[in-house]
């Protein structure tokens, strides 16, 4: 839009008043490539005009026709509805003027009966068309003869009365005529497509009729989750019919959402599969019958990711595109209004449907929990179904909880993996806390299952409940501990010697957080230059170290324990600090693989030299002849 160019006007003198201009070929390029994000809404904007007229011709006869066709042929369209029409008066007042519009003007007092308020669908047609031509004939005023509006996308337009039988009866017909290339919008099977895709739920009689003469019915009603059905079986098939048909998946089930007082009808398919809590699924959303969009999003509160709806509502707003839902209070009270039904439904499940609602928690455990963690009597009600992964197995999260009374959470899957066999063994009731949302679900537990207790999992926690070993025992050793402290200390980690169970590990390598950022701090700290060495030094915590705690019970541990060379028993040490890392699944740092490579050619060169592998194989014997007596051979 540009305005008239001001004429000059002497100082003090009040301003002159001036209109815009419209370049319609610029508006047209504005609806096309900005505005409407495909030309097939042309359609919908035809559909949306005729649906109206004749909303307002029956607000004032409700005995009024209520048809609408659409004439498909080779590069043109005609639409004739039997609606209020115009007078020339009202076609100067609103075809000519851009942005006006019937139903927010005040022609047409009941506003929300309408589809249409922006002004601006005729003008959609351009996107497809050279040419509109417009015949019409006022329901309000029949004695007024017929007027033709006429106009060209270069933004001309003519207006002139025509004879009486021109149009006898009242109402409107639309005349397109395709732009250079856009020939196939107007074809009669994409016509019919785009206009069942679009107006199946409409209230009136409409069709499209193609070059053979044959009506083709565009509505389908009542809806399809509205239609009487002999079972609710039969009607569960003809739902699960529909979803494929639209979003070309067999639903794992479903739910009706009707919310009466906020106008929603319709009905959600559950994904048969599971879906990311970040990936946003359309939602098919007509207004009045007239869709929409297919791909609405905020409809429905963000847990509900697994939902896909196909709905109907008289309330909610579009955007100037009407491709999308405007974000008010409305849509916000209707998106709780629906994860209200979404949570009866599982609660419903819960109470009497096991068998359905553990299907639905084998695919879509993930956005049940994303639920509980915000609403407790969801996870009230849901606890004896949700599964965590413990130290136990794969329980329900509540049986786990009172088997054990306190629960101790790891902070990452890397540490449960490291933990588990040891804590299951000892006694010790962990949960993994790794995965997307169960340790917020742990968390609330005390809410839910008063006297439970919830405590971050440490390496002092497993460690203390390890058994000591004998003081004897341990003096005995006290050598070796000494080394294996010596080698480890560079690292970071200290050495304890306890008894476990299973017998078959050797080593455990344990490491919470705080120790983890202190070795991180440590480890950049002297990597850097001397500024940021004074400042990472300043930060110096004193979180504890990193335990390698061995198993006396271990046979090999014994075994190491007793080598008399202390080179060869610090090399054996490195070498379980070694493996427990690669137990532990966590990242291994540059000193740590350094290790590993040493110690690994360390044992390879001490099993290979000559007087060392004779040792070893002497030593070899000697154990096998003890196990043999010991066996009675």
């Amino acid at each position: 839009m540009t305005p008239d160019a001001p004429s000059a006007a002497p100082s003090g003198a009040e301003p002159s008043a001036h209109t815009f201009q419209v370049d319609l070929r610029g508006l047209v390029d504005l609806l096309s490539h900005h505005l409407y994000s495909s030309p097939r809404v042309y359609v919908r904007e035809l559909l949306q005009n005729a649906v109206d007229a004749i909303t307002a011709r029956r607000l004032a006869d409700p005995g009024a026709p209520a048809v609408v066709r659409l004439y498909a042929g080779a590069g043109e369209l005609r639409i004739e509805d039997s609606g209020i029409g115009l007078t020339g008066a009202d076609v100067h007042t609103l075809l000519a003027t851009i942005g006006r519009s019937s139903k927010r003007d005040g022609l047409e007092s009941a506003r929300r009966e309408f589809l249409g308020q922006f002004g601006i669908g005729l003008l959609a047609c351009f996107v497809v068309a050279q040419e509109i031509r417009v015949v019409t004939r006022s329901a309000r005023f029949p004695q007024e003869p017929p007027v033709e509006w006429a106009a060209r996308d270069d933004g001309s337009y003519t207006v002139r009365q025509l004879p009486e039988d021109a149009r006898t009866a009242p109402g409107t017909t639309v005349h397109l005529v395709a732009r250079p290339g856009a020939g196939d919008w107007l074809a009669p099977d994409r016509v019919l497509q785009l206009a069942r895709d679009f107006g199946s739920l409409l209230p009136y009689d409409v069709a499209v009729v193609g070059p053979d003469g044959v009506e083709r019915p565009v509505t389908e009603l009542p809806p399809v989750w509205d239609r009487p059905h002999p079972t609710p079986a039969a009607r569960r098939v003809a739902l699960a019919a529909h979803c494929a048909g639209l979003f070309g998946f067999e639903p794992l089930d479903l739910i009706d959402l009707d919310v009466p007082l906020a106008g929603i009808r319709g009905v959600g398919y559950i994904l048969p599969a599971t879906a990311s809590p970040t990936q946003r699924g359309g939602h098919r959303v007509s207004l009045k019958g007239m869709l929409l969009t297919d791909r609405a999003e905020g409809l429905l509160p963000e847990w509900a990711f697994f939902v896909r709806c196909v709905l109907d509502t008289d309330t909610l707003r579009p955007t100037a595109s009407r491709e999308s839902l405007y974000e008010d209070e409305t849509l916000a009270a209707v998106r709780e209004a629906l994860g209200g039904r979404v949570r009866d439904w599982l609660s419903t499940l819960a109470a009497g449907d096991p068998e359905r609602l553990g299907r639905f928690l084998a695919v879509h455990q993930l956005g049940v929990k994303s639920l509980a963690r915000h609403d407790p009597e969801m996870l009230r009600l849901m606890l004896p179904w949700l599964t965590v992964e413990t130290s136990d197995g794969w329980l329900a999260l509540d049986r786990f909880a009172r088997d054990h009374g306190t629960v101790h959470v790891a902070s990452s899957v890397e540490e449960f993996r490291q933990i588990a066999p040891i804590a299951a063994a000892q006694g010790i009731g962990v949960v993994n806390g790794g995965y997307t949302y169960d340790a917020d679900l742990v968390a609330l537990l005390p809410q839910v299952l008063p006297g439970t207790v919830v405590t971050t999992l440490d390496a002092g926690t497993v460690t203390a409940s390890l058994d000591p070993v004998e003081p004897a025992a341990e003096l005995a050793l006290a050598s070796f501990l000494a080394t294996a402290r010596t080698r480890l200390d560079p690292l970071g980690c200290d050495v304890a010697l306890r008894t476990f169970q299973p017998v078959g590990v050797p080593a455990l390598h344990l490491d919470d957080r705080e120790a983890r950022h202190e070795r991180a701090r440590a480890e950049t700290e002297e990597s850097s230059d001397a500024l940021w060495a004074g400042i990472l030094g300043a930060l110096r915590g004193s979180a504890p170290r990193a335990r390698l705690v061995l198993n006396h019970h271990n046979p090999l541990v014994r075994r190491i324990a007793g080598i008399a060379d202390q080179e060869l028993a610090g090399i054996a040490v490195e070498a379980l600090y070694g493996q427990a890392l690669l137990l532990s699944r966590r990242p291994l740092s540059a000193a740590d693989s350094a290790l590993l490579n040493r110690s690994f050619l360390g044992l390879l060169d001490w099993a290979t030299h000559d007087g060392h592998g004779a040792q070893n194989r002497h030593d070899r014997h000697d154990r096998q002849d003890d196990q043999d007596q010991g066996e009675g051979r």
